[in-house]
């Protein structure tokens, strides 16, 4: 590939006929593509398309099978992270990889041999951009998952990469603090800095891309500039070649009957750790959505319900019997489950089988007794699970961690939904979920919802909870401050209300 021509078109990177295999699964099947320089390309594909292979490949994590590297128009060998970083490379993970004994400061400048003062004022100046206060003493053991993300951020920015990978980088973020990161792309985009741009969230894609790359069963199967394309024409590209996309996207609206129910679960002058005076009913067959920035208090209080946390004060009662403190054992033998934000910490058995991570909830009920005595009854549900999500598994044997993030994903939601649960708590449900299978995940919730399971729902995503919550309430500062019917639910006006602008609400009594 000639150089100069390399330079007239502005090609920063292009790949060629890249293949990957390992052992008899072949993962990339000759992969080509082409990124300019400013150019931020957004990488879509379903789980186990074969995006986090090609990242590694380009980050020098994995060598490539066949196929050739190009760097401004010159051959490269990428068969080790140095050679990348060199090379002006760097990927930010969407599982932050942080030691947690470290501060923020340390992690940030781990690696740099430049004087630390200025080191200090190139980050001061990053996290200005970011509009980023995190205490840099922190250790970051102490953080949450999104400022975790944050400080990954910075860890590229500080490297001043010509491409920066940025895998999921939002899939943790508030609302303001993905507007934050839009601009410092925009920023790096025209510094000439090019991106990829990993991500599950389509209307992402038209908000910060410039170009788009569909990655299907090894290979990119349509590409192009952002403007050629329509949501609509990204899903469909997204799906099996026999599946189609709906017009609505989902079955019309049932009305939860409000008047002539009774609520399966109250939540009265609710305190914790982190929110005080909370109160709300959820009836069954109802969609609570429960919105907020992070740090408003939203994981703190559905942790305490679930029994994970001292109860301060208030009530909790299931079905008319208090469940107030009791432990996560009893109160998932009442019949409530629970779906961790966090899969990796609270969500998996990492050395245990797909097929055990789904029915592990089962241990002690009645339904299938001591697993390990039932393992026909144990591969039936969780073949079950496994065809309803469409989850991609060679065998049920296989260990939980041989799935991609958002396989693994659906066998802790398939966990939590084979108890049967009169109500199901969904913490983050999709974070990580590729546009299809979060269709999948979103047909699931509506069918818990016509099956008179109550479903309560915190989302970061504020378009989730537009589409599928039959009422909605928002938490700021560890209190609710908004509370909207079906008919009042909208992005903006959910918004405003989790940032502390706006909405009355109507108290529980």
């Amino acid at each position: 590939m000639s150089e100069a021509v390399n330079e007239r078109s502005g090609v920063l990177m292009s790949i060629r006929g890249v293949t990957k295999a390992f052992g008899s699964n072949v993962v990339l099947k000759g992969i080509n593509m082409d990124v300019k320089t400013g150019e931020v390309i957004a990488l879509i594909g379903g789980n186990g398309a074969g995006k986090s292979t090609l990242m590694k490949i380009i980050m020098g994590i994995y060598d490539l099978d066949e196929g050739e590297i190009f760097m401004a128009g010159q051959p490269v060998k990428l068969g080790k992270p140095s050679a990348s970083l060199a090379q002006g490379i760097y990927l930010v993970p969407q599982e932050p990889m942080l030691f947690p004994n470290m501060t923020v400061l340390e992690n940030v400048l781990m690696g740099f041999n430049e004087n630390e003062a200025e080191l200090k004022k190139r980050l001061q100046k990053h996290m200005e951009e970011l509009g980023f206060t995190l205490n840099l003493q922190r250790k970051a053991s102490t953080l949450s998952i999104a400022e975790q993300q944050l400080v990954e951020i910075l860890r590229g920015l500080m490297r001043e990469a010509r491409l920066l990978i940025l895998d999921e980088p939002t899939s943790a973020l508030t609302f303001g603090e993905v507007q934050s990161l839009f601009k410092v792309v925009e920023d790096l985009k025209r510094k000439g800095i090019s991106m990829i741009y990993i991500t599950h969230r389509l209307t992402e894609v038209f908000e910060i891309a410039t170009d788009v790359a569909i990655m299907r069963d090894g290979l990119i199967t349509l590409s192009g500039p952002v403007q050629d394309f329509t949501k609509e024409m990204l899903i469909q590209g997204l799906l099996p070649t026999d599946v189609e996309v709906s017009e609505s996207g989902h079955r019309a609206y049932r009305p939860v009957d409000y008047k002539n129910t009774k609520p399966v679960l109250k939540v009265r002058n609710f305190s914790g750790y982190g929110f005080s005076d909370i109160s709300f009913d959820l009836y069954p067959g109802e969609i609570l959505g429960v919105a907020g920035v992070v740090g408003a208090g939203r994981t703190e209080m559905i942790s305490t319900i679930f029994g994970r946390d001292k109860t301060l004060g208030g009530t909790v009662t299931l079905d008319g019997k208090d469940i107030t403190g009791l432990s996560t054992k009893r109160i998932l033998q009442e019949g409530i489950n629970f779906v961790p934000e966090d899969r990796h910490y609270h969500g998996l058995f990492k050395i245990r089988s797909i097929s055990s991570n789904t029915t592990s909830a089962l241990l002690n009920s009645r339904e299938l007794g001591k697993v390990d005595m039932n393992r026909r009854h144990q591969r039936e549900i969780s073949q079950q699970y496994a065809d309803k999500f469409r989850t991609k598994i060679v065998s049920l044997e296989d260990l939980i961690g041989s799935l991609s993030g958002g396989n693994q994903q659906k066998v802790v939601i398939s966990r939590a939904l084979s108890t049967r649960p009169k109500v199901v708590i969904l913490d983050e449900p999709t974070r990580g979920i590729d546009a299809a299978a979060r269709s999948d995940v979103y047909g699931i919730i509506r069918q818990l919802k016509e099956e008179g399971v109550a479903v309560l729902m915190v989302s970061s995503d504020i378009e989730e909870v537009v589409e599928l919550a039959d009422r909605a309430i928002t938490i700021f500062q560890g209190r609710i401050n908004g509370e909207f019917s079906h008919d009042e639910i909208s992005q903006d006006a959910l918004t405003s209300a989790s940032f502390g602008i706006g909405h009355e609400r109507v108290v529980a009594k």
